[in-house]
């Protein structure tokens, strides 16, 4: 990152981190240099440390800079990282070429986010927004902090250097976030991966907002312990829908947009609320394939195979003629985009659906996705604030059913090679090619028996992974 601090880059700094993080299922990708200069100063004291002819405070800085650029090399080449977040100032060219001649180096590719902003309203609502909470002020005496930090970034004003895209810096990968997103500025864009970041960044806000989640209420075949289908709800079902309804009442919430799937049990539960609502079919339930309709137990009695693979990887698990969550998580990237770009909304969804958007917001890995707890007739109410999000539960008085499953001990079968040891494996079922399924066979393993004439779509090539990079804020 690079730019001015208090330039609302702390908040887009940190959403990158948590969509990359689930997108790319790692568990650590922002390297913030705030960070490491606590570590190395343990106590900060005043602005001067910024000041930049504060020699010493200087060093220090530069070398808590190159401590952290050697982290991200490790985490890239030994960790097997995909992208790396660098959260620094980096406000001059020295510090850029610093970190472009460590790229160069490594054979890592660079994409700098500079966010800019020369609002004053946004500049103080962003240091009392972000700034307080610090753990550089742990006095949060407002005043205090909006006066330090006010002088810090005049010691950043001094040594500044924009960057310059008709000049010095027109060969670099970049976007210029300006005033928070008023305007934008991109240079050489040069893959996938890049565009995708620009593409994030033009769709988020900063602007306060509540996010709604909650799942159907109770539908008849959570009362038989089945899964997926498209049955309708329950008694209690019922009951919650117009729980729910009270509830959204009692709130009294400014232009909320309601928003479902496309199944019978989500619309019938926003029918009840008697307001207007939109159908997303990427909202539906995560695809059980030739297990939709089926209980856990006769799962296990029909497909025991089957069964325990998925709860040896449950998150790269494909069900046969189905979906896995890794799946689900890109089919929901559309809505999880829009609830960036929107404000107060209320989805209604299904139990993975749920636990993948929660993961989302709340910054939890591939490991917990598939177990976070989502009951039925709860609601999860998300404010999205600088480095993470609130969440409140809220569970309306309605019983229903659990459908939660904890993550099981090992259960594999004996001699049954794990997941994770299969996903770049030859499989008969399929092409001659590699593959990156979890789904998949070594040569000379017992296949499972045919199950769907769709099963061939399941050993399909995946996406190729992308390549290594180091997004450079220039905050």
């Amino acid at each position: 990152m690079s730019g001015n601090p208090a330039s609302s880059s702390e908040q887009n700094n940190n959403s990158y981190e948590t969509k990359t993080n689930l997108r790319m299922s790692e568990k650590k990708c922002l390297f913030n240099l705030g960070v490491y200069r606590r570590e190395a100063v343990k106590s900060y004291k005043s602005y001067d440390f910024f000041r930049h002819d504060n020699e010493e405070a200087m060093k220090i800085r530069k070398q808590c800079a190159l401590v952290a650029l050697e982290d991200v090399k490790a985490y890239l080449t030994e960790d097997n990282g995909q992208i790396a977040v660098f959260d620094a100032t980096n406000t001059t060219r020295e510090r850029r070429d610093l970190i472009l001649n460590f790229a160069e180096e490594n054979s890592f590719k660079v994409f700098f986010v500079e966010s800019v902003c020369d609002d004053p309203d946004v500049i103080a609502a962003n240091i009392l927004e972000v700034k307080v909470s610090s753990p550089d002020y742990p006095e949060r005496n407002r005043e205090n902090v909006m006066e330090d930090f006010l002088k810090r970034i005049e010691c950043y004003k001094v040594t500044y250097q924009p960057l310059d895209p008709d000049n010095y810096d027109k060969d670099l990968s970049f976007i210029k976030v300006i005033n928070v997103g008023q305007r934008f500025l991109v240079n050489k864009v040069q893959d996938y991966i890049q565009s995708k970041i620009v593409y994030y960044l033009m769709n988020i806000h900063v602007q306060p907002r509540t996010i709604y989640l909650c799942r159907h209420g109770e539908s008849e075949f959570n009362l038989l312990g089945k899964i997926g289908g498209d049955s309708g709800l329950s008694v209690r079902g019922k009951q919650f829908a117009q729980a729910l309804r009270k509830f959204l009442e009692e709130q009294e919430i400014a232009d909320l947009k309601v928003w479902t799937s496309q199944l019978k049990r989500t619309i019938q539960t926003a029918e009840s609320l008697g307001v207007t609502y939109e159908q997303w079919k990427i909202l539906n339930e995560i695809d059980a394939g030739v297990c939709e309709e089926m209980t856990y137990a006769e799962i296990e009695e029909q497909y025991p195979d089957e069964f325990a693979l998925r709860d040896e990887e449950k998150y790269l698990y494909r069900y046969p003629g189905g979906e896995s969550y890794q799946d689900l998580v890109q089919r929901l990237e559309p809505v999880i985009m829009e609830l960036e770009r929107q404000g107060n909304v209320l989805v209604i969804s299904h139990q993975a659906v749920m636990r993948c958007l929660l993961a989302y917001f709340l910054d939890k890995g591939a490991d917990e996705l598939p177990y976070l707890r989502c009951p039925l007739h709860t609601i999860f109410k998300l404010t999205p604030v600088a480095y993470g999000c609130k969440v409140e539960t809220i569970k309306l008085n309605v019983e229903a059913v659990n459908t939660h499953r904890d993550k099981p001990t090992n259960n594999l079968p004996k001699n049954q090679t794990p997941v994770r040891m299969r996903r770049n494996s030859f499989t008969p079922l399929s092409s001659s090619n590699t593959i990156r399924r979890p789904r998949n066979y070594s040569v000379g393993s017992r296949p499972l028996k045919p199950l769907s004439p769709l099963r061939a779509l399941d050993m399909q090539e995946g996406a190729d992974q992308p390549k290594t990079q180091v997004s450079i804020p220039v905050v």
